[in-house]
């Protein structure tokens, strides 16, 4: 049993989406007390910190409409059901980028929200990396334009709140690591 767990009495289905479900749970607090948790359910995703050979890293904005603006972040992809996170890795920077890597290492895996959210995203590095004459075709509703920064660039995109989203502050954090050798 974990520290501080919540018992589960009961599980309700709110939605089920094409990318999440809503599920409203019943619980059991530490102290006995009765509560409710919701929660969303989520594949799990990748993100992908490719690095060019100079030592920029491809970058893509896109349009987010759940703040309604577009952000500069790096590649990521949902999981597919039975997919291995570094296929989805290999998979998300072909489409978004039209690039293919030599090397894919896994750096960590975290969880993004989880006050609410189940979702985890493993943190991948990609280097060697080539272009593709004839990437794979991209989500249909999917529009990126592809960006490539030094890290003080994208350090400087993160100031000025043009990269705003966690994922992409963990990977620009752990390739300063990288570079100072921490």
């Amino acid at each position: 049993m974990e520290k501080f767990e919540e018992r589960t009495v009961s599980t309700k289905t709110i939605y089920e989406g094409k990318i999440i479900t809503v599920e409203l749970d019943d619980v059991i607090l530490p102290d006995g007390k009765p509560a409710k948790r919701e929660l969303v359910r989520h594949p799990g995703a990748v993100a992908i910190v490719p690095l060019l050979e100079d030592g920029r890293i491809v970058l893509v904005e896109q349009y987010r409409k759940a703040l309604g603006k577009s952000m500069i972040e790096v590649p990521a992809g949902k999981l597919e059901p039975g997919e291995a996170p570094a296929v989805t890795a290999r998979r998300e920077l072909e489409e978004e980028t039209g690039y293919a890597c030599a090397e894919l290492v896994h750096i960590t895996t975290f969880a993004t929200s989880p006050g609410f959210a189940d979702e985890v995203v493993h943190m991948f590095a990609a280097r060697g990396l080539t272009r593709i004459e004839e990437p794979a075709a991209g989500d249909e509703d999917e529009f990126v334009e592809l960006h490539e920064a030094t890290l003080e660039e994208a350090e400087a995109m993160m100031e000025d709140g043009r990269i705003f989203d966690a994922k992409t502050a963990f990977s620009l954090l752990w390739a300063k690591g990288q570079k100072t050798g921490r």
